[in-house]
């Protein structure tokens, strides 16, 4: 299987990718639904680190620091930057946002490497919905430092388009901001690693279907 393939089976197996009926928070009915707070374990932490650290390799991305937006990306980046060391000999720093500002001891926004104008970051994140981390997160970012965002990891692109608009969370961020966004799957894998068979779910292959002919952008 490809590393790809693998994270499928990997989401599959941890019950964080699930088939069915869900309503999603935009009112949808989806055939499908990807829950990453069933991520709790060390194993899985580790796992999950390798396949962002090989999702940055493959794309071949170049950066100082690893970015996680509080609260979920900071375990990825630190696993991601673990991962990095360990699988790739790739050194990275790692830093997340606070909250609000500390106004004591060390003070500041940020915990880890502390960011410095020139710098060069990766944003570390799970699944884009409507791009409110991104959007969160740039002002602060702006606040540290001028930094370069050379890319943004998440783990699934739905490849949907939003409620106002015919582009994906996906596309209205680099159309906004001009970051461009890497996920290590889309929901265009998983549909294909059903139908080769990689994870069980081919009854619901003819609704997940006609959810991406609904909402769907290439």
């Amino acid at each position: 299987m490809t590393y790809k393939q693998q994270f499928i089976k990997f989401m599959v197996d941890n019950g964080v990718l699930k088939f069915g009926e869900f309503t999603l928070k935009s009112g949808r009915k989806a055939p499908y639904f990807i829950n990453t707070g069933n991520y709790k374990s060390g194993a899985q932490l580790a796992k999950l680190g390798e396949y962002y650290a090989r999702c940055i390799v493959d794309n071949n991305l170049k950066a100082e620091t690893l970015v996680g937006p509080a609260y979920k990306g900071i375990p990825l980046a630190v696993t991601t930057a673990v991962a990095l060391y360990s699988n790739h000999g790739i050194d990275m720093n790692y830093t997340f946002d606070r909250k609000e500002v500390k106004d004591h001891g060390e003070g500041g926004l940020f915990v880890g490497k502390q960011l410095t104008d020139g710098e060069k970051v990766i944003l570390i994140e799970d699944v884009m919905t409507s791009g409110k981390a991104l959007r969160e997160m740039l002002p602060k970012l702006a606040l540290a430092a001028k930094v370069e965002i050379t890319g943004m990891i998440i783990s699934v692109d739905r490849m949907e388009r939003g409620l106002e608009s015919n582009l994906s969370a996906v596309q209205e961020v680099y159309r906004e901001f001009g970051v461009k966004v890497y996920p290590i799957v889309t929901i265009a894998d998983i549909i294909e690693a059903i139908e080769e068979g990689i994870i069980d779910g081919k009854d619901y292959l003819g609704k997940m279907k006609e959810y991406r002919a609904q909402y769907g952008v290439d």
